[in-house]
């Protein structure tokens, strides 16, 4: 190792029960979103973080944007650390919220207890986990002794599972930070460079009640969504032969994941509202795709033309896709995973969407990389007893370190 690499292993190593209680705590205070009240857990974070000796800005987001996003209240945090003169920003994001436990747990959602080497909680593998990971590779900078140029941002955002747009979107399009690269949260065994796109609309049909002695004087909105739902599901067997060329992706995914409608058992539906997700590949064009699917549901919805079809879109997550201005990124975290992990970390893609394209979007080169085990479904992430190896805690925090090192000229 060089000077420089040793330091940084022997501070990593030196402050592993220090990270595994910063990660604890955060993992105690609840973040659920929805319902999205997370003032309270960046406020603990915050204070975690200047226990720490770092200064926090907190940058509230206004009330009517948070309830415009499905929220009760959100607050960014930003820390910054500046080296020498000069050199590259690099902005690090992880998420503070979380998604709610659900049922099947087997230890508290929110006990952050260790079992065989594994922190076990919500939001222990995503993402605050890269909470830890990026404030602890930051103290690991101070501490290497390297003479770097650059500047370290960490950026901790609590709208992730609402879609971003008053998280990483709002710090940069308010003009909080300019960063020149970024890296997001992610995990331990692969350096993600494109992951999917997501589409969700909003289907609403509407009909006629009547009594259900004579459905023939209404109109059935539910019979009328059955046919839309119908074209949808036959429809969605032909997106396997469009599989992505970027490993990892896969095919593009249609889902049907919200119903809801009808006033009673004796009454002909007056009204079914159903909400569907379009994950799109990196290849795909999202207006195309959205083009797409509202001709398959027009197309459905002809043949019932006593029912009224409304259809709203509630998001639009674009795709992230590999640059040439992240390849330097991506092969440096690459190398150094490789090395710490033991084994040939690559980059890859991921069948899901994240924050990073908000930072894509921007201009702002970004890959995702974290702590975290080789598959989401080995961390039982977004389900019970969600969990973290901390060996891959104190090894993801190295590489960052490392990564940012040599980005910053060590």
């Amino acid at each position: 190792m060089t000077p420089v690499e040793s330091a940084i292993h022997a501070f990593v190593e030196a402050q592993a029960e220090a990270e595994t209680r910063f990660l604890a705590e955060i993992v105690k205070v609840p973040s659920d979103n929805p319902p999205g009240d997370c003032d309270p857990a960046a406020a603990a974070v915050a204070r975690l973080l200047e226990g720490l000796g770092f200064t926090v800005e907190r940058h509230k987001v206004p009330d009517d944007l948070v309830k415009a996003n499905g929220m009760i209240s959100a607050t960014n945090l930003i820390v910054r650390r500046r080296f020498g003169q000069g050199g590259p920003t690099i902005a690090l994001n992880a998420h503070g919220d979380v998604v709610p436990p659900g049922t099947g747990w087997t230890h508290d959602p929110y006990g952050a207890e260790i079992a065989d080497g594994w922190m076990i909680g919500r939001g222990a593998a995503v993402s605050k986990s890269d909470i830890a990971t990026y404030a602890f590779a930051m103290l690991a900078l101070e501490k290497s002794g390297a003479a770097l140029n650059g500047a370290v941002e960490l950026h901790i955002t609590y709208d992730e599972e609402a879609g971003g747009e008053i998280g990483p979107r709002y710090l940069l399009e308010q003009g909080l930070s300019r960063p020149d690269l970024a890296i997001g949260a992610g995990f331990s065994y692969a350096v993600v460079n494109a992951h999917n796109g997501c589409l969700h609309l909003e289907v609403e049909v509407l009909g006629r009640s009547a009594h259900a002695a004579r459905p023939s004087t209404g109109v059935d909105a539910l019979e009328a969504a059955n046919a839309i739902l119908g074209a949808l599901y036959g429809w969605r067997g032909g997106l396997e032969a469009r599989a992505s060329a970027v490993p990892g992706i896969g095919s593009p995914q249609m889902t049907v994941g919200l119903i809801s409608g009808g006033i009673n058992t004796n009454v002909v539906p007056d009204r079914v509202v159903f909400r569907l997700d379009r994950r799109m590949v990196p290849e795909e064009n999202p207006a195309a795709v959205e083009a797409e699917l509202r001709a398959v549901i027009a197309r459905a919805a002809a043949l019932h033309p006593d029912a009224k079809v409304a259809v709203r879109r509630i998001l639009l997550a674009e795709p992230l896709t590999p640059t040439p201005a992240g390849a330097k990124l991506t092969e440096t975290l690459c190398r150094h995973a490789s090395r710490v992990m033991g084994e040939p970390v690559a980059a890859s893609g991921v069948p899901l969407y994240t924050d990073a394209r908000h930072y894509a979007q921007a201009g702002v080169p970004i890959v995702l990389y974290g702590a975290g085990p080789h598959t989401i479904e080995e961390a039982n992430a977004h389900r019970a007893d969600e969990r973290l190896p901390l060996a891959d805690l104190y090894k993801a925090t190295e590489v960052i370190a490392l990564t940012l090192a040599e980005l910053m000229g060590a």
